[in-house]
């Protein structure tokens, strides 16, 4: 059963920045795709950004320009660096590849 573990969630002023980091139990190089949802209150899962193993990556349009997705296999861990944070942002953020979800990482934007 692999293991998802996110990191790097917090309270944050809007314009600001934060990186989520998703550390996994076993090796990602072999995962054919990656990912982050969040899921705001009262509102559905959402996607955020994927990157497959080729290292393509997928943006949500709420987030193009602003987000940024990438990988490291030797760690078997992936980033989302997120800049200019608006207060719509807020929400659980969730580490995910194909049947396996992380507990999610709480992000908070202020106004």
């Amino acid at each position: 059963q692999v293991q998802l573990v996110e990191s790097g969630g917090g309270v944050v002023q809007a314009g600001g920045s934060l990186r989520l980091t998703c550390t996994a139990s076993e090796s990602i190089a072999s995962s054919l795709t990656m990912g982050w949802y969040r899921q705001a209150p009262g509102k559905q899962h959402e996607l955020v950004a994927t990157i497959r193993s080729t290292g393509t990556t997928n943006y949500g349009d709420s987030v193009k320009g602003r987000f940024t997705i990438s990988k490291d296999n030797a760690k078997n861990t992936i980033y989302l660096q997120m800049n200019s944070l608006k207060p719509e942002d807020t929400a659980v953020y969730y580490c995910w590849r194909p049947t396996h979800w992380g507990q999610g990482t709480q992000v908070t934007v202020s106004s």
